[in-house]
Formats: structure tokens, sequence, C-alpha cells
């Protein structure tokens, strides 16, 4: 009889480095999100208030200062510090009121580096909303 020889197991799972190379790449992306969810919840807020405002009837009728006031109640309401009534950009079109903000968010990264996000959010359904990351 013929004895077959008995090949030892590989072993298998993650070296050392492999596992604190993982361990580090979550740590630089859940450094990253906590970093830029708030800014982009805050967004939401503003984007809402807006939303909000440029549906109202009373709106035509409101002032450029009634206008500010108004969203500087809803935004302490909404905790939104970023944004200040004197950010907001006014236009009447066609007699109505567009309200707009357009704002950055920066925040520091690590070191001298920093993260900035540009926002904008309109009271206009049809106007695009947007975000971009520099």
């Amino acid at each position: 009889m013929h004895r077959v020889p008995v090949l030892p197991a590989r072993q298998r799972g993650l070296t050392m480095f492999g596992f604190l190379f993982v361990a580090l790449i979550l740590v630089i992306v859940a450094m990253l999100a906590m970093k830029v969810v708030p800014a982009y919840i805050e967004f939401f807020s503003v984007k809402k208030i807006l939303a909000t405002m440029g549906q109202e009837s009373d709106l035509k009728s409101k002032s450029n200062a009634e206008i500010r006031s108004d969203f500087m109640k809803r935004a302490s309401v909404g905790y939104v510090t970023v944004v200040k009534p004197d950010d907001l950009s006014i236009d009447r079109k066609s007699g109505v009121p567009v309200i707009t903000a357009e704002y950055e968010f920066r925040t520091g990264l690590v070191g001298n580096a920093s993260l900035v996000i540009d926002f904008k959010a309109s009271s206009d359904p049809s106007a695009t909303a947007a975000a971009s990351v520099e």
C-alpha cells in the first residue's frame, strides 16, 4: 500500500499588516464621514427651510427684511448655524421672491489640510441645488 503524504493545511486569514491596513482605511473613512455628514445634514435643513418658505402663499407680500427674519426664526429652530440671514440672496422674478443660499463649509482634516464643500440651495423648485467638494 502506498501512503499518500499529508500536506499541511494552508493557513488562511488576514496577516497583521493586512489587518492594520484595513483598520487604517476604516479609521480614515470614519473620520472623513464624521466631518462631512453634519455639513450635509445642515444643508438639507437649509434646503427644507427654503422650500417651505417658497411654498408660502404670502411670500409675495413680504419685504426682504421680513423674509430674512422669517429665515432666521426657522434656522434657529432647525439648528442651522452656517447660513446667516445676511447670506441670503433674494431675487424677485415676476413678482415672486426667489430665495437662494450659497455658502461654503470648511473644516480642518489633518494639520493644515482642509476640506471645503460648496453648497447652494434655493426656494425655486426648478433651480438645481448643488454641492461640490474641493
